[in-house]
């Protein structure tokens, strides 16, 4: 491993690499956002506000064990961490497909959503007050590097001024306030985006709504940094938007985002996110530094801007929405219905969720929208291997290709 491979994908270690414009008089209490570091990214990708603990300072859960003590109410899922794997030969091969067969579809939404957003912003900020990017840790963070990748080049014609971050989000905890304090008081003019990679049910577009509620009031002095787009309007940006609940999307089919395959390997090197009280500080995350030669992180950035630097269509205008339209909210209480699951926790919608419940939980079935789809491959390789059963539901399913049922560990609690 070179030198210059294990700078970029040292947490702490890039900050001197910041745009220093973007950057100048950026102290917060003390600290500089730069040093909080971008994972495996380049600092001029990303700033991820997460306190990077060391590994071995977090207790390695067996997936078994997790599942009972979070069904169980005894522990919240954000406060374990099973550690991540290097990913199987075949995970890697279905990835390198996955990437070949969504390399234009992926390169063509980035362009779409960087050019919706430089004409709903390109008149309200400048270098001074850019855009803030805000990328929810872990499966926004490669949408919103490509993102800043794209709204900063020049000779686009939706260059726009932008700045970057990633911070926590969790399902029954919320959103990160230390986090979004420090980008408040960074940046006090400019509007804020998040970013997101999909919707699956619309749980954390949910959470995001219910964190965000203490802005929500047109005299709060952060008001305009959030509701920029009228009362009430959540600015959460996806990809792929199969709930109905984002602001913006590129489209809302439920397809396979090929970030969505990996964890870490394509996500800076970054585990999900763990709990930290507000008083006590950021959320924390660990770094995988021992995956540091499997990683695709930034291989997958240069390779979809690559892609996306040879489009020769023009780019679309896409449309917004004020509200959530809530696409799946039926089908969703249909399957809770048809296999008596009393918290919708354990129901894991779209491809990417499917397959992630599989590497991370503990699954009792997998619903399939068809039998033999070339997006599921990744999913129904993984079902044989831990010989979990599927169903295939046909139409029953759509707008989604693929449900992750997680298997009930107690019958006193659900989740």
């Amino acid at each position: 491993m070179s030198a210059n491979k294990f700078n970029m994908t040292t947490n702490k270690s890039n900050a001197e690499d910041f745009d220093n414009d973007t950057l100048e008089n950026a102290e917060l209490k003390g600290r500089p956002l730069a040093s909080y570091g971008s994972g495996s990214y380049l600092a001029s990708d990303v700033t991820v506000l997460l306190d990077i603990v060391n590994k071995d300072a977090i207790a390695d859960v067996p997936v078994s064990q997790k599942e009972l003590l979070i069904q169980s109410g005894q522990r919240h899922y954000s406060d374990m961490l099973t550690l991540e794997q290097a990913p199987s030969a075949m995970h890697e091969e279905l990835y390198e497909q996955a990437l070949t067969q969504g390399t234009q579809r992926t390169a063509t939404d980035i362009a779409n959503l960087a050019y919706s957003l430089h004409h709903i912003f390109h008149q309200k900020v400048n270098s001074e007050r850019p855009l803030v990017l805000v990328s929810l840790v872990r499966a926004g963070l490669p949408i919103g590097v490509l993102l800043q990748r794209a709204l900063a080049d020049a000779n686009s014609r939706y260059s726009l001024p932008s700045a970057h971050y990633g911070i926590s989000i969790i399902r029954d905890r919320g959103l990160d306030p230390q986090a979004l304090q420090l980008l408040l008081e960074r940046y006090p003019d400019s509007p804020i985006v998040f970013v997101d990679g999909w919707t699956g049910k619309g749980a954390i577009y949910q959470e995001l709504a219910n964190s965000l509620e203490a802005f929500s009031e047109p005299t709060h002095p952060n008001f305009a940094n959030i509701f920029h787009q009228g009362v009430g309007t959540i600015p959460l940006l996806t990809l792929a938007d199969p709930a109905g609940v984002a602001w913006l999307a590129a489209s809302s089919e439920d397809w396979l985002i090929p970030s969505g395959l990996l964890n870490s390997t394509v996500s800076g090197l970054i585990s999900r996110s763990l709990y930290t009280a507000p008083q006590s500080g950021l959320h924390r995350s660990v770094f995988y530094d021992k995956l540091i030669d499997v990683d695709h992180s930034l291989e997958f950035i240069e390779h979809i801007n690559i892609a996306r630097l040879q489009l020769i269509a023009p780019p679309q205008r896409l449309p917004v929405f004020d509200k959530p339209r809530y696409l799946t909210a039926v089908l969703i209480d249909m399957l809770a219905s048809r296999y008596q699951i009393t918290n919708r926790n354990r129901i894991k919608p779209t491809i990417a969720e499917a397959t992630r419940a599989i590497l991370r939980r503990d699954p009792e079935r997998v619903l399939l929208a068809s039998p033999d789809h070339p997006d599921t491959t990744l999913l129904r390789y993984l079902c044989a291997q831990r010989d979990i059963d599927i169903t295939v539901l046909g139409a029953d399913i759509l707008p989604y290709q693929a449900v992750t049922l997680i298997k009930q560990r107690t019958t006193t609690t659900d989740s």
